[in-house]
């Protein structure tokens, strides 16, 4: 890809996204701009990835051909606002902050401007993220394109309506906390039954990352790999009973239904 990239902004989420770029390959370090209120950090990203500091956020928006948005959705608008009337006209700004929608992006940036909304989870920090991106009506099916490679620079990517926005971040952008738990209570049920703490953690971890990859790789449904571990009579039927008993996947459904609702209300605030 020959366009700049900039970063306005760095945090754990933007560092993702710029570690997997460089390491991908798709941009030279040369061609990427970053800057953060942080002098330092923005140095100490410049000695690790050798990308251009930049001194303010306008400097980033006069060069980059596409503009990640990478701060807090407390400030997000308001950064975006400042940097508006510096943009070029083709820029394309890219904004990973959530909760924030189409609509109050253009009021920021102007009507004019190709936006797009991505929803990154924090797996990408470890090159297994989920993002989804949603674009304005002026956006490209070249900017499209390009965007969705960015982000499948550490993981994956898929282009997503607005309007199902709020079930992303039931599935993909909340989940990870759940998995976390989930992983967590089997742990500890492992060690309930003797097995010491930090093997548990990595036979449950490496279960639930290789039954997803399963769901991944075979595009069986997911019921029908369930029901194949599941022996007559056996050990795996009796766990799924309980979980079943208990409610398991109410429990699921309402969490991610309640997530959403949240997600709804943010965005109108």
């Amino acid at each position: 890809m020959e366009k700049k990239i900039g970063f306005i902004g760095c945090g754990n989420m933007g560092k993702a996204i710029l570690g997997g770029l460089i390491a991908s390959g798709q941009v030279p370090a040369g061609h990427i701009w970053v800057y953060t209120p942080s002098s330092s950090n923005v140095q100490a990203l410049r000695e690790q990835y050798g990308i251009n500091a930049a001194q303010s956020a306008q400097e980033v928006a006069q060069v980059a051909d596409i503009v990640f948005g990478a701060v807090k959705p407390n400030i997000m608008l308001k950064v975006l606002g400042d940097i508006a009337s510096s943009l070029n006209k083709e820029s394309l700004v890219v904004s990973i902050a959530a909760g924030i929608t189409l609509d109050q992006l253009a009021i920021a940036l102007g009507h004019d401007r190709k936006i797009v909304r991505a929803m990154p989870n924090t797996p990408a920090m470890v090159n297994a993220g989920m993002t989804s991106v949603t674009p304005n009506v002026l956006v490209t099916p070249q900017d499209i394109t390009d965007v969705v490679n960015i982000f499948r620079s550490f993981g994956h990517a898929e282009v997503v309506d607005e309007a199902i926005i709020h079930p992303v971040v039931g599935a993909s952008g909340s989940a990870p906390a759940y998995v976390f738990m989930f992983i967590e209570a089997m742990a500890d049920a492992a060690v309930l039954g003797g097995m010491p703490r930090k093997q548990a953690y990595k036979f449950a971890a490496q279960a639930v990352m290789g039954s997803a990859k399963m769901v991944l790789e075979t595009d069986e449904h997911p019921g029908v790999l369930k029901d194949r571990v599941c022996s007559p009579g056996g050990t795996t039927i009796e766990a799924v009973r309980v979980l079943e008993e208990k409610g398991f996947r109410s429990a699921v459904i309402e969490a991610m239904e309640k997530c959403m609702e949240k997600s709804r209300a943010m965005s109108k605030s």
